[in-house]
C-alpha cells in the first residue's frame, strides 16, 4: 500500500464483500469499489442499495477530504445495535470520485465482521480512518499513535 497513489484512486471491485451487524448481514454485494490511498489500507465503498431500509440512519455533521470532497455520515443500525456515525459518503464529491456518489463507507471495527470474498478483515487503527485490512495488505499504516504526521 506505500505504492497507492496520491491523490487516490478508486477502483472497481468484483469480490463479493459481506458486513453483519447486530446479528445480521446488512450488506452483501459483488459491486463494490474501493479507494486506494498512499500509507492507508484500502476503504470499501458499498452501493447504497445493498443496505436494507432502516441500516443506515443520516445524521448531521459533515467532514472535509482533501480529495473527495464533504463527507456525510449516517448512524448504522441492526438487530437492536447502533453505531453512531459508523459510515459516510460523499453524495456531491469532487472531480474523479465520482462513482462515489451512490456509495457508503463502514468502519469495519464497529460492525460484528466485514469479509471481502469470505476473507475476514480488521480495521485500520485510530478512530478517524476506515481501512480494511486483508492478510494481502501489508503495513505501516496511518491511523495508529505517532502516525499522525505521515
Amino acid at each position: 500500500m506505500w505504492d497507492y497513489p496520491r491523490p487516490p484512486r478508486v477502483e472497481h471491485r468484483p469480490e463479493r464483500v459481506i458486513v453483519r451487524l447486530g446479528g445480521q448481514v446488512i450488506a452483501d454485494t459483488t459491486d463494490a469499489v474501493r479507494v486506494l490511498e498512499t500509507s492507508h489500507p484500502p476503504v470499501y465503498y458499498l452501493p447504497l442499495d445493498a443496505f436494507p431500509a432502516g441500516a443506515l440512519v443520516p445524521v448531521g455533521g459533515t467532514s472535509f477530504c482533501e480529495f473527495k470532497g464533504e463527507a456525510h455520515y449516517f448512524d448504522v443500525v441492526a438487530g437492536g445495535v447502533v453505531v453512531r456515525r459508523g459510515a459516510w459518503t460523499y453524495p456531491e464529491p469532487a472531480r474523479g470520485f465520482e462513482s462515489l456518489r451512490t456509495r457508503v463507507a463502514l468502519y469495519p471495527r464497529h460492525m460484528d465482521s466485514c469479509e471481502v470474498d469470505g476473507v475476514p478483515v480488521t480495521s485500520q487503527e485510530g478512530d478517524f480512518y476506515g481501512g480494511w485490512i486483508t492478510p494481502n495488505i501489508v503495513g505501516p499504516f496511518k491511523g495508529g499513535p505517532g502516525t499522525a504526521g505521515w
